[in-house]
């Protein structure tokens, strides 16, 4: 509850203002049955139609000043669950920004959709109506009894039993819902996540004509979902009915408790009309705060939810004491680094790594699939920290380093690039937006890039589809390795992204980069010996360890497991590459 008052807390002023007006308006409210106890008592008794005509212009005055004061109301609290449900995306969506991969990991995508859409949208509803109706319900209920005991303390009595056993009633069914929303919601999550995994590999589903299976299974999680719901609203549909009963019951009771009274001279006509009309009121309330438990029971469930992603902490910390990095000559130092996930603790992903890149050396990493490659050159832009040893930029540990200046100076393309949409333009310039139009042409004719985007209608301003969809596999890595280049990173890190470029592609990209990034310390990983064969460095990794490295000619030479793989892919000995 205090983080949410935290989010509130800005906009608390319209907050107050809002609940004010609740407090007004349930004044206003309180005063017509009164107004209707003098019309009875003091006019219409009597004949005294001034009486009449001056209490129900009252009436009218108090009918008119409510329904002013909840328009105001509702303004006012729509307005603050506005800014409150955007502070809370814009909250959990930073959240998700700082977490890092390792935690990410460990969180699906579906997951984190449903918290900022589907569970903002429940606190923001519960929100919304604290600040127009649940504070109203007890300020009724407690007016309301205050004037009950002043009208009959003895008729009054009537008030606690029905309390009393709303109560019972509200807690017994908030206990019994709170579990039932978390299971629901986690039905949600499970359908979101077949949802989202059969929109992003719709082409997958339809060339393997996986359309039924896919539809089947959905449908299944759909019906698990349908049951739960349906098992909820069965649990709370007995919920208002019994208290309508309860309500009716007291009204019976006060009645004929009040009839008695009316008959023994021991309160006027106007009096019981005015109890039963407070009584009736009461009603709203009671109802209200009985429909609501549904509602705050899911609320619970959607802020526990929220709060396990708020408070998750990054993996990747960044000392108070960090500095920046400054005239980056780019050499990488591994020195005896290993590394493990967290869900594969008991076996190293990497293992005792000791790997020197000199400032502008080229440096090739080759090796069977799982081997470590990606997890590798991962480490160097602290994607994730090393278990054990150290990696250091130009003598520096990586950890001592502000996370913005160490990334700053890193340029990294994916062997599955991720395009944005808008336009290429926007993509190529994702890391530097201020680029002029000359650097960008500059870096797409060095990725093999600028022919294909030429052939545009619209050029470097044609619109991407969804996550670049209307490009080739290798159209969307050349554009990756342009948006890499236009940082002027001193390290690069090309994570096998040529590999669904064409050889002779793949050369032209490498001379233009050979001539581009002169005096940068580059990674590459690639399944192809024969894009490795001019680097400075190559090593072969194999189950997380380093089992050969060294120029082409040295490992042709001296290494067994390279010659096998350079013979199974050219198959000519290498005596046309010494």
């Amino acid at each position: 509850m205090r983080r949410i008052l935290a989010f509130v807390a800005p906009y608390r002023r319209d907050a107050l203002a809002a609940l004010l007006l609740v407090v007004l308006m349930t004044g206003a409210e309180l005063a017509i049955p009164g107004l209707i106890q003098r019309i009875i008592d003091l006019g219409i008794a009597p004949q005294n139609m001034a009486v009449v005509r001056d209490t129900t212009l009252l009436m009218l005055g108090a009918g008119l000043a409510s329904a002013l004061l909840t328009i105001g109301n509702t303004i006012l609290a729509v307005r603050v669950t506005s800014y409150v449900t955007t502070d809370m995306r814009s909250a959990i969506f930073d959240k998700i920004q700082s977490l890092s991969f390792a935690n990410l990991d460990r969180f699906h995508t579906s997951w984190l959709l449903v918290r900022l859409t589907n569970d903002i949208n429940t606190l923001g509803y519960v929100i919304m109506m604290s600040l127009r109706i649940f504070l109203r319900a007890p300020l009724r209920l407690v007016g309301s009894y205050i004037l009950m005991i002043l009208i009959s303390p003895s008729l009054s009595l009537v008030m606690p039993v029905l309390m009393l056993a709303t109560a019972v009633i509200v807690v017994r069914m908030a206990h019994r819902g709170r579990p039932l929303f978390i299971k629901l919601q986690h039905k949600l999550d499970a359908l979101n996540a077949i949802l989202q995994e059969n929109l992003a590999g719709v082409r997958v589903v339809k060339a393997f004509v996986r359309a039924r299976h896919e539809s089947e299974q959905f449908e299944a999680v759909n019906g698990e979902l349908m049951a739960d719901r349906i098992g909820v609203m069965k649990l709370f549909s007995v919920l208002v009915p019994t208290l309508f009963l309860f309500l009716n019951l007291s009204s019976v009771a006060a009645v004929w408790y009040g009839g008695h009274r009316i008959r023994v001279g021991a309160l006027s006509t106007g009096q019981v009309v005015a109890f039963l009309d407070h009584l009736l009121a009461v009603q709203f309330p009671l109802l209200l705060l009985g429909s609501m438990v549904s509602t705050f029971s899911a609320a619970q469930a959607s802020w526990e939810r929220i709060e396990q992603l708020l408070q998750s902490a990054s993996e990747i910390t960044e000392d108070a004491a960090a500095m920046d990095l400054s005239n980056v000559q780019g050499r990488v130092h591994f020195e005896d680094v290993s590394f493990s996930y967290a869900q594969q603790s008991d076996e190293p992903v990497l293992s005792h790594i000791n790997l020197v890149a000199e400032p502008g050396q080229r440096i090739a990493i080759l090796g069977q699939t799982g081997s470590g490659k990606s997890t590798l050159v991962h480490l160097i832009p602290r994607f994730y920290d090393v278990t054990s040893g150290r990696l250091t930029i130009d003598g520096i540990d990586v950890r001592d380093v502000r996370l913005r200046s160490l990334r700053s100076h890193i340029g990294v393309a994916l062997q599955e690039p991720v395009l944005f949409s808008g336009s290429i333009r926007d993509n190529i310039c994702f890391g530097r937006p201020q680029a002029t139009d000359d650097e960008v042409v500059a870096v797409a004719k060095a990725a093999e890039a600028h022919g294909f985007i030429s052939a545009f209608p619209d050029g470097y301003d044609a619109q991407l589809g969804q996550r670049g969809v209307n490009l080739s596999g290798g159209q969307k890595q050349r554009i990756a390795i342009a948006r890499a280049l236009l940082i002027r990173p001193r390290i690069l890190i090309l994570d096998d992204s040529t590999s669904s470029v064409d050889v002779e592609t793949e050369a032209r990209i490498e001379a233009a980069l050979e001539a581009l990034m002169v005096g940068c310390t580059s990674f590459t990983i690639a399944q192809r010996v024969s894009t490795v064969l001019k680097a400075d460095k190559i090593v072969v990794l194999e189950r997380g360890q380093i089992v050969a490295m060294g120029r082409h000619t040295e490992l042709m030479r001296d290494s067994p497991i390279y010659r096998e793989i350079f013979d199974s892919q050219l198959g000519d000995g290498g005596e046309r590459h010494d």
